[in-house]
C-alpha cells in the first residue's frame, strides 16, 4: 500500500466529503481536495495545475478553493480562484494554512483537511451565500493523482 493510500482511510475520506457538503450547503462556492504522492514541480505550481485539471476555474463566480496535498513531500497548498481571492482578508489563506498545519504536525491529517474546508466554507458563505438557483458545480469526492 502506498503512502497516498495510507494517508487517509475510507472513513476519513467520507468525513472529508461530508465536511465539503456541509460547507457548500451555505455557499455557491466549491471546495475540492486533491492528494498525490509527490510533485517534481514547485508545489504551488502543481496545485495550480491540478486546479485547472479539476476545472475549478469554471465555477460561475470564480469561487473555487482547492486543498492540495503532496504526501511524500509533506507539503500542502491552498488555492483560491480569483473571485474568492479578491474578497478574503489579506491574511486569510495564511491563517487557514496555519490551522491545517497545526493538525498535520500532530499527524491528524483528516482533522487538518476538515478544519481547512470548514474555515474556507465559512468565508465563502460570507462572500458568496447560497442562492436558491445554485447547483453543485464540481464533485465533492477527494481526487487522487
Amino acid at each position: 500500500m502506498s503512502k497516498v493510500e495510507e494517508f487517509l482511510t475510507q472513513k476519513d475520506e467520507e468525513e472529508i466529503v461530508s465536511a465539503i457538503q456541509t460547507a457548500e450547503k451555505n455557499t455557491s462556492g466549491e471546495i475540492r481536495v486533491h492528494i498525490e504522492a509527490s510533485s517534481e514541480k514547485d508545489h504551488y505550481e502543481r496545485a495550480l495545475e491540478v486546479f485547472y485539471l479539476l476545472k475549478m476555474e469554471a465555477t460561475k463566480d470564480a469561487n473555487g478553493v482547492l486543498i492540495y496535498v503532496a504526501v511524500h513531500d509533506k507539503k500542502f497548498v491552498i488555492c483560491g480562484d480569483e473571485g474568492i481571492n479578491n474578497v478574503v482578508p489579506k491574511d486569510f489563506w495564511n491563517a487557514t494554512k496555519d490551522r491545517i498545519q497545526h493538525h498535520f504536525k500532530k499527524g491528524n491529517f483528516k482533522q487538518g483537511i476538515v478544519a481547512g474546508i470548514l474555515i474556507a466554507g465559512k468565508e465563502l458563505k460570507a462572500h458568496f451565500p447560497y442562492q436558491t438557483n445554485d447547483t453543485n458545480e464540481l464533485s465533492n469526492e477527494v481526487s487522487k493523482g
